[in-house]
């Protein structure tokens, strides 16, 4: 295990020629309902069964259909022993951040015996998106997809598929995620290693006690088939690949993209890809796999997760299937979408020698435990936060050589948000650093309540005279998630037209856990359209925490 992650985030405002397509403010068109019921419920995988949080009884849960533009009304039930927020991954929810989900930042968990009914708004997100848990690392259970189909008076810029499948990854852990969550943050190393990954829950063959629930996608010769993918894992990048077949990639992140034919896809945590299967190959059935990036990550050989695909018709089926050939460690710098970074060092506290800790700009986001900051901000509460987040990191210097000059102070603690005014352009440089990796580590960064355009991504150390001038300006990708290359930048752009709270933090979970995030308050414009609608009725009440942050 490494000992240390670590990143910095330099920002800065500025007026530049990008035309954004911006939030629209679409009519609600219908209401789409659903209940979940958050509970414990036994499932079995790896001849292990457990008691774990989902909803209503599924895992993964259900998945949420709705058309561009309509409202989603879900009523979130806690019939559970823990506290939950449900979070609308890469929906903007315009000026209402209200049940966007986030604990501490949003809202105040749900606590066992307590409802909240989250309004959902749909503006101009198309495609696949997901919605999980965003408390301790209750995500690893609890989520599930969200397929935004068009209008009924549109369709979908490619030809209709013949069929459409949800693809989910995911992890498995033989031991109580809530108490894995729980020893890594009272011990301040490394966390406990899942013991398997998951494709729609399910491990695979060539997993113990798994292959008979092994997934199965039933394909015809010369049809096209619709993968809504989704990678709910919570702490690796994924590449995924079918035996014998390319693909062509067709949208991303709940936004469509140019068609882009490849052999294999590179997906990280938090991201969603939307691509094309033409069953084109002779009549037989191939592995579709999904396997970690890094081949030992962490120290550790994992099995890929496997589905089968099986062509309909006559034909003698072979004996034993193969494993699709996955591209190399260094394959990801071209197979994915860049990702941000951010930092963890081994920092002195006062109940271990030390501990790893996430920062940006040298900050290590502590969540408040009494109130949320997106009341303190509407309500005036003082203590909540301050509003003076980093626009720069300290020091600037080698981020890639290993370690960190002596005269940069250590990161410290803070609940610091950065205030933007309404409708400002934003350029945001996320730098990856290198303190005591040797090569760096990736990083997937996601932000809430907006998407931005990814213009720019190398490697070594961001330079604002020579770098920018090499940005694209013309056809950026549009998502919610960035990747922040090992020992590498990316540079995103967005528009703070949407008012309210918004989180910012890496989808490794943990490294958000140790604190690797911050916060945006986008402020109201002048306009009515542009202000924060005011909160339900139903918010969840803040109480006091059971136990001290263990931080």
């Amino acid at each position: 295990m490494h000992t240390t992650e670590k990143m910095f985030c330099y920002r800065k405002l500025k007026v530049f020629m990008l035309c954004y397509l911006g939030i629209i403010m679409a009519p609600v068109h219908a209401v789409v309902h659903h209940k979940f019921e958050v509970r414990r419920t036994s499932h079995t995988r790896l001849c292990t069964t457990k008691s774990m949080l989902t909803v209503n009884g599924q895992f993964p849960g259900p998945t949420i259909y709705a058309r561009r533009g309509e409202l989603v009304v879900v009523d979130v039930i806690n019939r559970a022993d823990a506290n939950i927020t449900i979070h609308w991954h890469g929906v903007k929810m315009p000026r209402y951040p209200w049940t966007d989900g986030a604990d501490a930042v949003t809202q105040c968990p749900i606590t066992p015996g307590k409802s909240f009914r989250q309004r959902v708004l749909l503006s101009d997100e198309e495609g696949t998106l997901f919605w999980h848990a965003h408390i301790d690392w209750a995500r690893a259970t609890v989520y599930g997809a969200i397929v935004i189909l068009p209008p009924k008076t549109h369709t979908y810029p490619f030809p209709k598929p013949h069929a459409e499948f949800p693809i989910l990854l995911g992890e498995w852990w033989n031991d109580d995620v809530q108490q894995v969550y729980e020893d890594f943050m009272a011990s301040g190393a490394a966390p406990q290693l899942s013991d398997a990954f998951l494709v729609n829950g399910q491990p695979g063959d060539l997993y113990p006690c798994s292959k008979q629930d092994t997934l199965k996608l039933s394909v015809e010769p010369g049809k096209t088939y619709l993968i809504r993918m989704v990678n709910a894992m919570m702490n690796f990048i994924t590449f995924f690949k079918i035996k014998d077949h390319n693909v062509t990639v067709v949208g991303m992140d709940g936004a469509y993209t140019k068609p882009l034919n490849t052999d294999h896809i590179a997906i990280i945590p938090g991201q969603t890809i939307d691509f094309l299967l033409e069953a084109n190959q002779p009549p037989s059935r191939y592995y579709m796999a999904a396997r970690v990036y890094a081949g030992a990550p962490l120290g550790r050989t994992y099995l890929p997760t496997t589905v089968i695909v099986e062509y309909v018709g006559n034909y003698t089926r072979p004996s034993s299937l193969l494993l699709p050939s996955f591209p190399e460690f260094d394959d990801f710098r071209e197979a994915s979408p860049p990702i941000s970074a951010t930092g963890s060092e081994a920092l002195p506290t006062t109940t271990t020698p030390s501990k790893l800790l996430g920062s940006m700009n040298n900050v290590t986001m502590l969540l408040p435990k009494t109130q949320n900051i997106l009341e303190a901000y509407y309500k005036g509460i003082r203590g909540v936060f301050t509003p003076d987040f980093p626009a720069m990191t300290p020091i600037i210097y080698n981020f890639t050589q290993g370690y960190k000059p002596e005269n940069l102070a250590p990161a410290h603690f803070g609940t610091a948000v950065y205030m933007l005014d309404y409708n400002s352009e934003v350029e945001m440089v996320l730098q990856g650093t290198d303190y005591g990796y040797g090569d760096g580590i990736d990083h997937p960064m996601h932000l809430h309540g907006h998407s931005f355009y990814v213009v720019g991504t190398g490697y070594g150390n961001f330079d604002p005279n020579t770098d920018p001038p090499n940005f694209n300006l013309i056809d950026p990708p549009l998502g919610n998630m960035v990747a922040v290359p090992r020992n590498g930048w990316s540079a995103i752009r967005f528009k703070a037209n949407n008012p309210g709270v918004w989180f910012m933090h890496c989808h490794f979970e943990r490294h958000h856990s140790w604190g690797m995030m911050m916060a945006f308050i986008v402020k109201d414009g002048e306009a009515p359209n542009e202000k924060m609608l005011p909160p339900p009725p139903d918010m969840p009440r803040c109480e006091a925490p059971p136990a001290a942050s263990t931080i």
